[in-house]
C-alpha cells in the first residue's frame, strides 16, 4: 500500500503561483513514477504532468506546458507541481498519482483544490 498525501492548494488570482506537494509512503518511492492529475466540477479527470523515477524525464499536458513544472525529491519522498501564470481554467482539485510504469497508477491521493480567481 501507499499513501499518498498532497498539500499547497488554495486560492489565488489569475497570474499567480501555487506549489503543490505529494508525501509519500508505504512503499518505495524512489522507483516509482509520479504524476499529476486535476478534475475540474463537471469535466473528467486529466493528465497535468509526470516524472520518472530518477527526476530526469518530465511529461506535460500541452495546457500547462511552459508554467508548470514537476519536480520530485527521492531523499523526503515527495514529488512537487510549481505552478506558474495560473489561468481561471486551473481550477480543480489536484491529485497526485504513484505509478510503476508509464500510463499506470496504482495510488491516488484525496486531492487539493486550486481555484484560480479573475
Amino acid at each position: 500500500q501507499v499513501q499518498l498525501v498532497e498539500s499547497g492548494g488554495g486560492l489565488v488570482q489569475a497570474g499567480g503561483s501555487l506549489r503543490l506537494s505529494c508525501a509519500a509512503s508505504g512503499r518505495t518511492f524512489r522507483n516509482a513514477i509520479m504524476g499529476w492529475f486535476r478534475q475540474a466540477p463537471g469535466k473528467e479527470r486529466e493528465f497535468v504532468a509526470r516524472i520518472s523515477w530518477s527526476g530526469s524525464s518530465t511529461y506535460y499536458a500541452d495546457s500547462v506546458k511552459g508554467r508548470f513544472t514537476i519536480s520530485r525529491d527521492n531523499a523526503k519522498n515527495t514529488v512537487y507541481l510549481q505552478m506558474n501564470s495560473l489561468k481561471p481554467e486551473d481550477t480543480a482539485v489536484y491529485y497526485c498519482a504513484y505509478g510503476t510504469s508509464p500510463g499506470v497508477y496504482d495510488y491516488w491521493g484525496q486531492g487539493t483544490q486550486v481555484t484560480v480567481s479573475s
